[in-house]
């Protein structure tokens, strides 16, 4: 679409309609406008799956690896197909404008939504990202670059206010997002927080650098209710306001053009971007485009599990236990919490519903076929919070089918509107006039005697009863203004009753519709607590018979969630102690952890190996099957440094002081972190091993950087393990001599090869312009520093055996492109 066929169609919207424009019409769509042949935009989370306008379980989707785990493949091009797909289920849903990818940084380990973010180092992130976008808009579908910026951390996050110098901002918060407008982007989102005094609704980083300097012609939609203020946010470079219809532009924002205290070329500007975005993915004038799929339907879910496989970081693997050999195997014991119910995707706004999920149990059993036995023990006893009721344990007491029967009632308490569903999480029940309560019941049947935890989720007027006796009752107020709190994940109201195994008892949960307290509602229970020390010994009893041993361990919904940062590192639910017992009776034990970010692992030298398997996606267990049994390499490397303590991470804290979060570590997160201490951390940013042994044998550089200021580095690498393989050879940059403050090394790029045994190839990886390029604050612009800069080659941000140097001579004309 032209600029002059956009002033056209900015011409034929008056006033009133283009205000109306700029706020959403409802929680997930915008407004039409007929005067410009417009119609509605349909926004969608999320980063793992398209999960469309409704929170419904019965409305499923595709559920990809977590992008914490496409990060850790380390492959561009893995990341744009499963941009494609993402495309693909965006459009089957009637999805326009996908809300991400997510480019915020892993600045602290203790970052609550780590799961959701891609890596601790701003270049890695930006090349995942772009590929990401990339991936998602040649399907037609605009992807959205997320939370623009420095939204790092869940604490107080809606005003928490991030305290960061300009340099910092500029070479490390800024950068993934500056890559996502060079990859095309077509919208940016901002985020809750300030930045430096600001809340980033109405941040003049919106207009410098992200439309100005960086050219962004797109759309800056906020993150939902994160526009707070009229006249500041509209004077700003943000576009569209989510959701709708209420919030603070709507009539504010048309009195405050009105009287001049916000301009009407604001509002022109704004109406243009919005029909820019909507030319794009077909939501201007007739007929729509038809975008051919990415993906193929039929390749979809085999997509999704070589990518859980590219990612997925053997960490250790001692004495090569792994590949096993399955035709030697007659007896796996499959082990731990996770391996029956694993996570496979993280908590929180994101969320989409699978229509099937592998585990790691039923993969393995998959794989070695009916002829092996496949025993399964938790070791320790079930996670003793509620959690919501689905499954056999529960049906409909009006259709027998399992499952609960959700009614809304009006003030009388006359039913309105009945349906079944799948599971006791209702985040949001139907929307009729006249409705007051919403009620979940379901027939109960314990699968063991004792006494049960019975849960409610939600605010206002609050009741459960058990057979018609009170369990809970009250008026429970909000308690924060977290959208996901209070929309998503509200807290449980609980009490305890005594349950006899089999016997059923009809469970009744009510909340009433009060104003300002949301819609969503959770029927949710716990059993009795089990005993540990049984729990244990059957896992270690299952150990010792068996012929091999994975055990797989992980993070709770409570422990890695949207709304809160983690406190502490530790597997929770005594899983530590699991998989130390069944190491000293099987010191072969392989172990799989299933976690979105860094967990600590104090047995991980008792264990013969070590696979970080992230929030899989939905087909993680088929991968982790193909990965033990040989069907596939390890393909991952770490984005993020993992510790091996947790007073060892450098920059750990979440916590605001005074409502201010210093990033006073500046330039220094991750490894860059780790680098200036005196202590090791357990695995370091980069790290992954493969199914063969590789030798670093030369590196190559110019003895000067080009006129562009980029550069080929080749690094002679060679296959000396007894199987094919694929390496992933990292360069880092130092410049010890600068007169400026600089990280220790850097990283400055990569790329991967395979050779087959004894092989010898040639990695070659082009360093940017960029990777030599620091902020100078003083004069508020780009330069290079001339001189010499060391260039590693190897592993790891830890095992760099290769170094050359390249010089940036002093008359370099690559300045002159930095400006």
């Amino acid at each position: 679409m032209t600029e002059e066929e956009l002033d056209t169609l900015v011409a034929a919207v008056d006033l009133t309609a283009g205000v109306r424009l700029l706020t959403g019409a409802s929680g997930w769509r915008t407004h039409a406008e007929p005067a410009a042949g417009l119609r509605a935009l349909v926004t969608s989370d999320g980063p793992v799956g398209v999960r469309g306008e409704s929170w419904d379980e019965r409305e499923t989707s595709l559920v990809l690896p977590s992008p914490t785990a496409v990060a850790a493949a380390w492959d561009e091009e893995l990341a744009a197909e499963l941009g494609g797909l993402l495309a693909a289920e965006a459009r089957h849903k009637g999805v326009d404008v996908l809300l991400a990818p997510t480019l915020n940084l892993h600045r602290t380990p203790l970052g609550g939504r780590h799961f959701e973010c891609c890596s601790e180092d701003p270049l890695l992130t930006s090349l995942v990202g772009a590929a990401l976008i990339r991936g998602v808009q040649a399907g037609g579908v605009a992807a959205t670059a997320k939370h623009f910026v420095a939204n790092d951390t869940e604490t107080d996050r809606l005003t928490v206010d991030v305290r960061v110098g300009e340099r910092a901002l500029r070479e490390v918060y800024l950068a993934p997002f500056e890559a996502a407008v060079e990859a095309g982007v077509w919208v940016v989102m901002s985020a809750y927080n300030r930045v430096n005094g600001t809340t980033m609704s109405a941040s003049p980083l919106l207009a410098e650098p992200l439309k100005g300097e960086w050219g962004f012609d797109g759309v800056v939609i906020s993150d939902w209710g994160a526009v707070r203020t009229t006249v500041e946010s509209a004077r700003a470079a943000q576009d569209l306001a989510m959701p709708g219809p209420d919030g603070a532009w709507g009539d504010a924002l048309l009195a405050a053009v009105r009287t001049g205290a916000v301009a009407r070329s604001a509002v022109d500007d704004k109406v243009r971007r919005l029909l820019r975005l909507a030319g794009r993915v077909g939501a201007l004038g007739t007929p729509p485009p038809v975008w051919r799929p990415v993906v193929p339907e039929a390749g979809r879910r085999a997509l999704l599990r070589r990518a859980a496989a590219a990612g997925t970081v053997l960490v250790r693997n001692a004495g090569q236990v792994l590949p096993f050999d399955p035709d030697g195997l007659r007896t796996v014991a499959v082990l731990g919490p996770r391996a029956a119910e694993p996570r496979i995707q993280g908590g929180g706004s994101a969320e989409v519903f699978p229509a099937s999920v592998v585990s790691p149990l039923e993969g393995i059993r998959a794989a070695l076929g009916p002829g092996a036995r496949v025993p399964h023990a938790p070791g320790v006893p079930p996670e003793r919070g509620p959690v919501p009721l689905t499954g056999e344990l529960i049906r409909n007491p009006d259709t027998g089918e399992p499952g609960v029967l959700v009614r809304l009632l009006d003030a009388e308490g006359a039913v309105l509107h009945a349906e079944h569903r799948l599971s006791g999480r209702i985040v949001e029940p139907a929307r009729l006039d006249g409705a007051a309560t919403v009620e979940i019941r379901a027939l109960l049947r314990p699968g063991v005697s004792g006494e049960w935890t019975l849960a409610v989720g939600g605010f206002g007027p609050v009741s459960l009863t058990a057979d018609g006796r009170t369990v809970v009752a009250g008026v429970f107020a909000p308690d924060s203004d977290d959208p996901t709190h209070i929309h998503v994940a509200p807290p449980y109201r609980s009490g305890r009753i005594t349950l006899t195994a089999g016997e059923e008892t009809e469970i009744v949960a009510r909340r009433g519709l009060a104003p300002g307290t949301g819609i969503a509602t959770i029927l949710a229970a716990a059993p009795p607590p089990a005993a540990r020390a049984a729990a244990l010994a059957e896992a270690v009893a299952a150990a010792r018979a068996a012929d091999a041993v994975v055990v797989v361990v992980g993070t709770t919904e409570e422990s890695e969630s949207e709304g809160t940062d983690r406190v502490s590192l530790v597997l929770p639910g005594g899983q530590n102690e699991l998989v130390r017992a069944v190491a000293r009776v099987r010191p072969d034990t392989v172990v799989v952890v299933n976690a979105g970010g860094p967990v600590l692992l104090p047995w991980r030298d008792e264990v013969a190996a070590v696979l970080i398997g992230w929030f899989p996606g939905q087909e993680g267990g088929h991968a982790v099957a193909d990965i033990l049994f040989g069907g596939a390499e390890p393909g991952g490397r770490l984005p993020t440094t993992w510790p091996a303590r947790q007073n060892d991470v450098p920059v750990l804290t979440t916590t605001p002081r005074d409502g201010a979060l210093r990033y006073t570590e500046g330039l220094h997160i991750g490894y860059r972190a780790w680098l200036r201490g005196t202590v090791a951390p357990a695995y370091w940013f980069g790290h992954g091993l493969g199914y063969t042994s590789w030798e670093y044998e030369r590196v190559d550089a110019p003895a000067e950087v080009s006129a562009d200021g980029s550069f080929d580095v080749r690094v002679r690498v060679r296959n000396t393990g007894g199987r094919e393989g694929r390496e992933v050879v990292q360069l880092y940059l130092a410049r010890p001599a600068s007169a400026l403050e600089r990280p220790v090394r850097w990283f400055a790029g990569h790329t991967a090869v395979r050779a087959r045994p004894g092989e010898a190839v040639d990695a070659v990886v082009r360093v940017s312009w960029r990777a030599l390029r620091h902020w100078a604050v003083d004069e508020r612009r780009w330069c290079v520093e001339p001189g010499a800069f060391t260039v590693y080659a190897g592993r790891s941000a830890g095992d760099l055996p290769l170094m050359t140097e390249v010089t940036v001579p002093v008359t370099a004309p690559v300045a002159s492109a930095l400006l």
